[in-house]
């Protein structure tokens, strides 16, 4: 299949052309064709699967081949709703560039950023409008957002944004929109609140699974090293210096803790940028343009990167401390083995980490590789408890331990991934609880991760 053979409008397919896209990932030949035939649509997919243009594209063709209705200032004819800043940023960017020779409005608010420009956006009119559900209550409030012209409403990544507590804001924008919109709602994961907004807010939708629940790029090999955690920092460096040609992300749990990371990366000669929640908008902004432009080596992130980032060949991910929800651990290491292409995820676990290596590995429903770096052993064992994958005793290979790695499943386009050496030297759910509304909606919007 190509986009050709979707029917999508010549522009548009000049522009995908230019940027090399000649052949739909899985969810994109699924879902444009049903976008386009008007089908309201849920849509399961895994981050890097393509899910972008797979909305994006249909409701560009939309757009540029109907009218709109009314005078005056265009009003957003889309509006697409994503839980944080960056993912609002990397949709707007992404459907700018599909855009590239259409005359279509396409902008972005979110919370963090001044108002003033925004509502300047807003005033001299948009077609597209991305937004976090945060800051829109807030122009809504005020006024300056419109939406009884919107045609088409867009919920990414939905099962964040009821863990981020959005649903009561989600609910007041729904209520704000005609009922006769076409919506499509993406998510990687289906739970009971997603299924519940669906039946409420969707008609008859078509439903489109590309990737079970929770389940990680094949493209992705996992390994763990045992270390004490004091020693993670030195095995970290060590990491890094071993691979000096390639650009990393870094998960840590806390601002500070990133920061400080950051930091010590710098005093030991590795170029590194920090992002959270605590930097400013244009400081997170600046921090991306200098790792996507390989001025810093490494982006230490807290998990507010887990999801949203668009990092082309990303080739490792290393988790410096694992998630406290095993969950995170998938949209952490998604940024990694994207479109087809290989990555590698490396955790840094020290032994009282070993419960929260136990539910990764549930959810993962297989053993990590666990890999001691010779120098760096804990000086006690990660004690992964008699009924989790990877209990196993060590078994005569020494201290390599007897975890069978994960196996390559066939790739997407048939391929099986690739195994790579191994780095170093020898190797809540938080939605809507009925209080709050819109105000605890936008105060997880300015101030998420």
């Amino acid at each position: 299949m190509t986009f050709e053979s979707l029917g999508l409008a010549p522009a548009l397919l000049r522009a995908l052309s230019e940027q090399n896209y000649n052949t739909p990932t899985p969810i994109q030949a699924e879902a444009i064709p049903l976008a386009l035939a008007g089908h309201d649509l849920l849509g399961g997919a895994q981050t890097g699967t393509g899910k972008t243009a797979a909305f994006g594209l249909p409701l560009l063709h939309r757009l540029a081949t109907t009218q709109g209705h009314g005078n005056g200032p265009r009003k957003p004819r889309v509006l697409i709703l994503a839980p944080t800043r960056e993912l609002a940023l990397q949709v707007s960017d992404s459907l700018r560039s599909y855009a590239k020779y259409l005359r279509i409005n396409v902008h972005a608010i979110f919370g963090g950023a001044g108002m003033g420009p925004q509502l300047d956006a807003l005033r001299r009119g948009v077609d597209v409008l991305v937004a976090t559900p945060g800051r829109l209550i807030d122009h809504l409030e005020r006024g300056s957002a419109k939406l009884d012209a919107v045609e088409v409403l867009v919920m990414d990544e939905a099962d964040r944004m009821l863990d981020m507590g959005f649903l009561p804001a989600i609910k007041r924008i729904l209520g704000r929109l005609p009922a006769s919109r076409q919506t499509l709602l993406f998510s990687a994961t289906f739970e009971a609140q997603i299924k519940q907004l669906a039946l409420e807010f969707m008609r008859n939708p078509q439903q489109v699974q590309i990737a079970a629940n929770n389940i990680v790029a094949d493209a992705i090999s996992h390994r763990v090293h045992p270390v004490d955690g004091g020693r993670k920092r030195d095995l970290l460096i060590q990491i890094l210096a071993a691979r000096p040609n390639d650009q990393v992300i870094v998960f840590g749990r806390t601002k500070h803790g990133c920061n400080r990371l950051s930091e010590q990366l710098e005093e030991a000669g590795l170029k590194s940028v920090a992002i959270h929640g605590n930097k400013s908008q244009a400081q997170r902004q600046k921090a991306l343009r200098d790792f996507k432009a390989n001025k810093a080596r490494v982006l230490v992130a807290t998990d507010v990167a887990a999801r949203g980032l668009d990092i082309p060949s990303l080739p490792l991910v290393i988790n410096f401390d694992l998630p406290m929800v095993a969950e995170d651990y998938v949209h952490r290491i998604g940024r990694t083995g994207r479109n087809g292409a290989s990555g590698e995820a490396l955790s840094l676990v020290s032994p009282d980490e070993a419960g929260l290596l136990r539910q990764i590995q549930r959810i993962l429903k297989d053993d990590i590789e666990m890999v001691s770096v010779a120098g760096f052993e804990p000086t006690r064992p990660l004690r992964m408890g008699s009924d989790a994958p990877g209990a196993r005793r060590p078994g005569p290979g020494g201290n390599r331990g007897n975890n069978a790695p994960r196996k390559p499943a066939h790739r997407p386009h048939g391929k099986p991934a690739p195994r790579h050496a191994h780095a170093g030297p020898k190797q809540h759910r938080g939605g809507g609880n009925g209080g709050g509304g819109a105000q605890q909606g936008q105060r997880r919007d300015r101030n998420a991760g």
